[in-house]
């Protein structure tokens, strides 16, 4: 069983690796068949005996395991890539029939809630991701939206699009696997139809927002009351970001995200007062085992917290495996707590195939199995609290390797965080809160609050310190795989061999840093952060930000969402210089969150402001100077030179939000140019052409002027720079028009490629160190392309 579940798994990850979903029943089909083969080859093989038999039919075990997983995911990818919005449907005014179907969520101006239309509803898919915002509500503001209520909606939807950069977030994976086929945003007229709830999880969640509400009324502004509705309702999203960093921070994340921890703690404390009230009753005792009782007890406990929780995916990962241990227990199999564990990994997987794609899946699954790999095979094991620390070492230990792939930090004061958090949301904090659910009394709430108040004032105070977290570049798939080896040999017992081997290989891992531009040459990536800009360019030994990106809204913005994880997964601790081109928001608005999260050496502004909108907190301590055209600097053989603006030009810059102020950068090794324009207009582009000419526009590469606006790429400057390829910047159905077709055409007709981003997701360039080096260009969706980008 165990190397059917991890074969089934194999498979499963190498159908979701895949960039095109090319043929999928015909992939299930063969994949199935050899499946049937081996099913038949194998009982003759394992009968003919012997050691090589048994080792080949076990092989072929794997290899049909394999097959099956690659068929089964192949074929839900169908079944739900086929449930999708119409190309004529979208971006246009429709008007659906449905329910809400989730806990909605408040936004800043408006809510956000889950929508399934109506089977009636013509090329509209069954479950759709909307937001009311205030400013298109009828009334101003949108009214309190409740999970089952029936609605009638004008709105406007679009096929799943997210932002594609190294480091980032995948949207459209992450809606794939909650089935959310489109997103959108209601316009105007809406009409309640109905508010009675309709079938069994509509129900639950009006439950869960009810609880919410009486939370939110019993606690008002209490700092930590997003904790406590988390835990009971599994309502994340109530937890401010800044605790969400202190968590992160210390390694205490899963204690305040329902999952398997405080499933399984509610199903213990169930299942072990029905087995102890069982026993007692002699005629319960005689007619049921008490342990099977106990089992029941605990699954029926542990999956009503799971529809408490809303049935998240994290929560049915962990319903499921309490469901497979509960049914093993009650059908009187004897079976060892590995097996419980692959058939979970194989339930989990069945049900839900695109489960591979979350952190949190690896993260559960490794941690149980290095609990089972610690506590097996010893003849005896410590007890107590000495234990309780072995094991949370062990999970620490074991777990960096993946810590550092999936989020490039581990925090190295975990066992004292959960050392301090574990008791008390356990045995304290969480008891508290599940009473609070069925009991209206405010006092237990008040209780709850009042015990998480001193552990998270001890949080706070971990997080702070500067060693709290070790944060390095994302290491290679083959180097995680190895120090994932070299930690289990750790975990052995003393007398094992090689453990020096396994210290070494872990200490390579920590040591990894990604590859830099040789000296003389130079990378840039053109980031993907919708309608805005924001371009990293790196030297051998440099690394300058030119633009940091748009705000999303409420406390989003590009830096903290693009940029920031854009630059730890690739390494990159500081900045020499961060170049601001203009006041725009949608170039400065991730700004502060940059300055916020990374020291930067110097900032070059362009349109100048006495008290820009980004310079509070660290950037008030920041070398803050303005661009100036004709100044120059080099860093390790590669020459930066600022073309626009001019001290002369603040009298003629047009007032159209200070465009024509945009700093204008030129980068240049020698295999090529990089031209980054800001938002200049023709008028710029001209006082830049007079100023310095058409050789010294010259360019390899150009990011095009205002996102490939019509005021700007006029013919003058694009027949100056004669670029290979031009890169345009811009959001993904962008009301604006951007790029527009004339521009694309203007920059095609002098023989340059044009790349976007809204299409090709970030864009990487490199420049070569000699003069035939010449430039690569990789954009990130094709380089990383998965099959349900674009559906």
């Amino acid at each position: 069983m165990r190397i059917i579940a991890v074969a089934f798994c194999a498979g499963v990850c190498l159908l979701q690796l895949q960039a095109e979903l090319t043929g999928p029943r015909a992939l299930a089909a063969a994949l199935l068949t050899l499946t049937a083969t081996v099913a038949v080859v194998f009982p003759r093989l394992w009968r003919s005996g012997g050691g090589a038999g048994r080792l080949g039919g076990a092989g072929l075990i794997a290899i049909a395991a394999v097959a099956a997983g690659m068929g089964w995911a192949a074929l839900r990818a169908e079944w739900r890539l086929a449930d999708a919005l119409d190309v004529a449907a979208e971006g246009v005014d429709l008007e659906v029939v449905g329910r809400v179907a989730e806990l909605p969520q408040p936004l800043g101006d408006g809510v956000r809630f889950v929508f399934e239309p109506e089977p009636g509803s013509p090329g509209v898919p069954a479950c759709v991701l909307l937001s009311w915002y205030a400013e298109r509500a009828q009334a101003g503001s949108p009214p309190s939206v409740r999970a089952g209520e029936l609605w009638r909606f004008r709105v406007r939807l679009r096929r799943p699009h997210g932002l594609a950069n190294a480091g980032g977030f995948d949207y459209e994976a992450w809606l794939l696997q909650r089935g959310v086929r489109a997103t959108g945003y209601v316009r105007g007229e809406a009409t309640l139809l109905a508010t009675p709830p309709q079938g069994l999880m509509h129900q639950v969640h009006r439950w869960r927002g009810e609880v919410r509400d009486r939370f939110g009324a019993a606690l008002g502004d209490a700092p930590y009351a997003g904790i406590l509705a988390a835990l009971a309702v599994g309502e994340q999203r109530a937890i401010p970001p800044e605790q969400w960093e202190v968590f992160r921070r210390t390694g205490v994340a899963h204690l305040v995200s329902i999952s398997g921890l405080h499933v399984s703690l509610l199903a213990m404390l169930a299942g072990g007062m029905v087995g102890w009230g069982w026993r007692r009753v002699p005629a319960c005792a005689l007619r049921w085992p008490a342990h099977k009782a106990a089992a029941l007890a605990a699954l029926g406990a542990g999956v009503a917290y799971a529809l408490l929780a809303g049935m998240g995916i994290p929560v049915q990962r962990a319903a499921i495996m309490l469901a497979v241990a509960a049914a093993a227990l009650i059908g009187g199999r004897a079976l060892a707590p590995s097996r419980i564990l692959a058939l979970a990994l194989l339930a989990v997987l069945v049900f839900d195939p695109w489960a591979v794609l979350a952190a949190g899946f690896w993260l559960s699954f490794g941690a149980v199995a290095v609990i089972l790999f610690v506590l097996g095979g010893r003849a005896a094991g410590r007890g107590g609290w000495r234990g309780a620390v072995r094991i949370q070492l062990a999970i620490t230990l074991a777990m960096v390797p993946a810590l550092l792939l999936l989020f490039q930090s581990f925090p190295l004061l975990s066992p004292l965080a959960n050392a301090v958090a574990i008791p008390l949301v356990s045995f304290v904090i969480t008891p508290l809160v599940l009473l609070a659910v069925p009991l209206p009394f405010e006092e237990l709430l008040l209780a709850a609050h009042a015990a998480a108040t001193p552990m998270m004032h001890v949080l706070e105070g971990l997080a702070r310190l500067d060693g709290a977290q070790w944060q390095q570049a994302a290491p290679p798939a083959w180097l995680v795989l190895a120090a994932s080896v070299a930690s289990a040999v750790l975990l052995l017992p003393r007398a094992t061999p090689a453990k020096l081997a396994g210290v070494a290989v872990l200490a390579a891992l920590l040591a990894w840093q990604p590859p830099r531009p040789l000296q003389g040459a130079f990378a840039a990536t053109v980031l993907d952060v919708g309608q805005g800009l924001a371009v990293h360019v790196q030297t051998a030994t440099r690394d300058l930000l030119f633009d940091a990106g748009p705000p999303y809204g409420g406390a989003a913005d590009a830096g903290s969402r693009v940029v920031v994880p854009y630059l730890q997964a690739r390494g990159v601790r500081r900045l020499d210089a961060m170049l601001l081109s203009h006041e725009d928001s949608d170039h400065v608005g991730g700004a502060r969150s940059v300055l916020e999260a990374l020291p930067v050496a110097a900032v070059l502004v362009g349109e100048a402001h006495a008290a820009p909108r980004w310079a509070q907190g660290p950037a008030a301590a920041a070398d803050v100077r303005p661009c100036r055209a004709g100044e120059q600097w080099e860093w390790d053989g590669v020459r930066f030179e600022l073309l626009h603006p001019a001290a002369a030009d603040g009298a003629r810059a047009s007032g159209r939000h200070g465009n024509d102020r945009s700093c204008v950068l030129k980068v240049t090794a020698a295999a090529g140019a990089l031209l980054l324009t800001g938002d200049v207009t023709a008028a710029a582009e001209a006082a830049v052409l007079g100023r310095f000419g058409a050789a010294r526009l010259a360019s390899t590469v150009v990011v095009s002027a205002h996102h490939g606006s019509r005021s700007s790429s006029s013919p003058p400057f694009v027949d100056a720079t004669r670029p290979l390829a031009v890169v345009h910047s811009a959001g993904h159905r962008n009301p604006f028009g951007h790029p527009h077709a004339a521009v694309s055409a203007r920059w095609a007709a002098v023989g340059a490629r044009n790349l976007r981003t809204d299409r090709d997701g970030a864009i990487g360039l490199r420049f070569g160190a000699t003069a035939g080096a010449g430039v690569e260009v990789q954009p990130w969706r094709r380089a990383h392309r998965r099959y349900w980008h674009g559906r």
